[in-house]
């Protein structure tokens, strides 16, 4: 995936994980419910990972950094440049 494509993916699993996550507290017994929202937990996390690897920190308290700091190696994520654009027949 291209860095577009990567975080793209990353946004739509993070709605994804809330969404779950508040059906969960109404629901804390549903076990399918449950491994959905595992199972999206843990791509997510190596989704990061590999965004982070390619393309640099996501958040400065969650990732590991090589020497030197590459947090300040922007674009930052929440600069225009770092965002991927909706093209139309994507939303």
């Amino acid at each position: 995936m291209n860095r577009d494509e990567l975080m793209q993916r990353i946004m739509e699993l993070d709605f994804y994980i809330i969404d779950l996550h508040l059906y969960l507290n109404t629901h804390p017994d549903d076990a399918e419910a449950i491994k959905m929202y595992n199972d999206a937990v843990l791509q997510n996390r190596d989704l990061r990972a590999e965004y982070s690897q390619k393309f640099g920190m996501l958040t400065s308290n969650l990732c590991v950094s090589a020497t030197p700091w590459q947090w300040i190696d922007g674009p930052w994520p929440w600069q225009k440049s770092a965002n991927f654009e909706l093209r139309e027949g994507t939303a």
